[in-house]
């Protein structure tokens, strides 16, 4: 085995698998259905098919056998070619050279289309075909929503990189050396390759003061203005082999208006007293309704959730939001990692956005980035 806490993850979720009584889970990862569970078991990091056994034995067939050779860590690592990269065909294969029970249940994506739900029926025919909410995608995501030492350090290392370009961002904005969204955005692109990142985690959002208005610009940046007088915003994030970071900046240039400055203050107090609570055993709604009631004592709204999960994609559970769904609410836990991003929009006056990622701990948590409003 190439790493060992593949094989552990393997093995934890085969532990699931037998109190469900599933005898084979297949995940899916291809350019109609991204799943970075696949890469969660074996590192493998896109384009193929895995089955799980409930003995923990891990057979990926992959699209790519150069990159699985390099990048997988499988029992067995199969050409997806040789199966007409179908699926089913694979699965098929799989089971008989496998000796899986007849009878058996085999678990496939419970976000596949009904008319593939039903070829999977047709093709095992002596199974029980098994497509559900609440089942091993849910399990998958509940275990990686906690963080193991492997995923905090990879995490911490994208955090740091974008926290590297972020203070070389500001001295070249100052120096006058990035004056355009696209100079910011692009500049972003170059280095974080050059800091060993894959690239950025997505699309960088890059909003001067005509545009920092909306929630997300569209589009992500422009030919505008970057860092002049006004209110900007950057929300950028690396990927690091697998592991995103988030953040986000908001460049305050010149003097600003009484309502610009009121939107900064509120931001940072939402901001402030929403941290204190990201600890141990708290909901996370909790949080979020605490910076909800600093923009309501102050007579605004925040028109988005409070934070999210980040990890092998950059929204994972838990997501950090006020509304009350009628569920049991998720509660922070030590490994999690989750954003916190407070923000307010005026269409007149523009928009102030803070985030970082924050790692809960046993004791409390510590923050990872360190994004801040940046006085110009």
């Amino acid at each position: 085995m190439k790493n060992s806490v593949y094989k552990k993850r393997r093995a934890d979720f085969a532990t699931w698998m037998a109190r469900e009584g599933i005898a084979v889970a297949v995940f899916e990862d291809n350019e109609h259905r991204r799943d970075p569970s696949i890469q969660y078991f074996t590192g493998h990091p896109c384009d193929a098919i895995l089955f799980l056994s409930i003995t923990g034995y891990g057979i990926l067939c992959a699209w790519d056998e150069n990159l699985a050779s390099k990048e997988a860590d499988a029992d067995i690592i199969l050409p997806y070619t040789r199966f007409s990269l179908n699926p089913i065909l694979a699965g098929k294969y799989v089971a008989e050279k496998a000796g899986v029970p007849v009878h058996s249940k085999i678990e496939i994506p419970e976000n596949t289309a009904y008319p593939q739900f039903l070829e999977y029926v047709d093709a095992f025919s002596d199974f029980d075909v098994v497509c559900r909410k609440s089942g091993a995608d849910t399990e998958v995501s509940s275990m990686r929503m906690i963080k193991d030492e492997s995923e905090i350090a990879l995490t911490r290392q994208a955090c740091a990189i974008a926290d590297g370009i972020a203070v070389s961002i500001e001295k070249k904005i100052r120096s006058g050396h990035l004056k355009t969204e696209t100079d910011v955005a692009l500049f972003i692109e170059k280095e974080s390759r050059l800091a060993g990142a894959e690239g950025t985690s997505f699309s960088t959002l890059a909003a001067g003061p005509s545009r920092s208005h909306m929630i997300h610009s569209y589009p992500p940046f422009g030919a505008g203005d970057f860092g002049v007088k006004g209110l900007s915003i950057l929300d950028f994030g690396i990927k690091y082999k697998g592991y995103t970071s988030d953040m986000t900046l908001t460049f305050a240039s010149g003097e600003l208006d009484p309502a610009q400055e009121r939107m900064i203050s509120l931001v940072e107090k939402a901001y402030g007293e929403a941290l204190e609570i990201y600890k141990p055993g708290v909901s996370v709604r909790e949080a979020a309704l605490k910076a909800d009631g600093v923009f309501s004592k102050g007579k605004k709204k925040m028109p988005h959730g409070l934070g999210h999960g980040i990890g092998l994609a950059v929204h994972e559970a838990p997501f950090v939001r006020s509304r009350d769904t009628g569920e049991e609410p998720q509660v922070f836990q030590p490994g999690m990692i989750v954003t916190l991003e407070p923000g307010l929009y005026d269409a007149r006056h523009g928009g102030v956005r803070l985030e970082n990622d924050v790692l809960i701990t046993e004791g409390g948590n510590e923050v990872l980035t360190h994004s801040k409003i940046v006085r110009l």
